[in-house]
């Protein structure tokens, strides 16, 4: 019987004027490329909440991933301010732009889901002789009804001490600000117009969209716009039966998508 070397994975705190970010970097033991797969996580995400994910991602690429904490998430410094509305568009030349310079990134594949795909598709546009791909899981390119109303539905289930205590479980101390984070930019009517149109407007790499049929955020017309808007070869997939956490929900069949996906990539 043939065994499969274990991956091993590190951790390393980022400092930042604002604060220490925490990353941790999967590490394959047989490498096919040194360009590493940068995971972007969602809106009550953190670093431990993408579970086996990049670990499987990280095997099946044969290339590092690295995954890491925005400010006031998961392990990573609190905030001592609110979100501002422009959190999104900020991510390149703020938290990002401290990993890379830390991490000496000087070319990467970005990976992003929900809000974290928006960053993603900032980051690869903003660096753009730099980002080999992009990929987006469950992404909003605009905010339409259905992300508002799944963002309220998700406040009030919050209200229950049992619901809060899984955000406290990751973020700790924090979670109250990570739940008023999401409910507060999203609900907000001065970002009932935002749209991440300009942002993709500048992306020039491939790009693979990825989205769920039964997404509680977002209707098909979310990943057809990423799709469209993009300015390098863009493909959609819809994943039927499945909702806002495509890689979780069906980890093998994401992790495969991705890998054929990069495995074309010319880099």
């Amino acid at each position: 019987m043939t065994l499969t070397p274990a991956i091993h994975y590190y951790d390393r705190w980022v400092s930042t004027p604002s604060g220490r970010l925490f990353t941790r970097t999967w590490q394959p033991p047989n490498l096919r490329s040194e360009v590493p797969i940068v995971l972007f996580h969602d809106s009550l995400g953190c670093v431990d909440l993408w579970r086996s994910f990049p670990a499987a991602l990280s095997t099946a690429a044969r290339q590092p991933v690295i995954a890491y904490d925005r400010l006031g998430f998961g392990r990573s410094d609190a905030c001592s301010t609110p979100l501002p509305l422009s959190f999104i568009g900020d991510e390149p030349t703020k938290n990002f732009a401290a990993i890379c310079d830390a991490l000496e990134m000087t070319r990467f594949i970005a990976l992003g889901h929900s809000v974290g795909g928006c960053m993603a598709v900032h980051c690869a546009g903003h660096y753009s002789l730099q980002c080999q791909g992009l990929i987006t899981i469950a992404a909003q390119a605009f905010n339409e009804n259905r992300t508002r109303q799944g963002i309220e539905e998700a406040n009030v289930a919050f209200q229950a001490p049992e619901q809060f205590a899984k955000l406290a479980k990751y973020h700790g101390d924090k979670a109250r600000w990570v739940l008023n984070a999401w409910t507060d930019t999203w609900l907000s009517p001065a970002f009932a117009e935002w749209s991440l149109t300009p942002a993709l407007e500048q992306v020039q790499c491939p790009t693979l969209v990825l989205h769920g049929e039964k997404d509680e955020y977002g209707s098909h017309r979310q990943p057809e716009r990423i799709a469209r808007y993009t300015q390098g070869p863009a493909h959609c997939e819809m994943l039927p039966g499945i909702g806002h956490i495509p890689h979780r929900e069906a980890e093998a069949v994401v992790v495969e998508f991705v890998r054929q996906f990069i495995a074309r990539l010319a880099y």
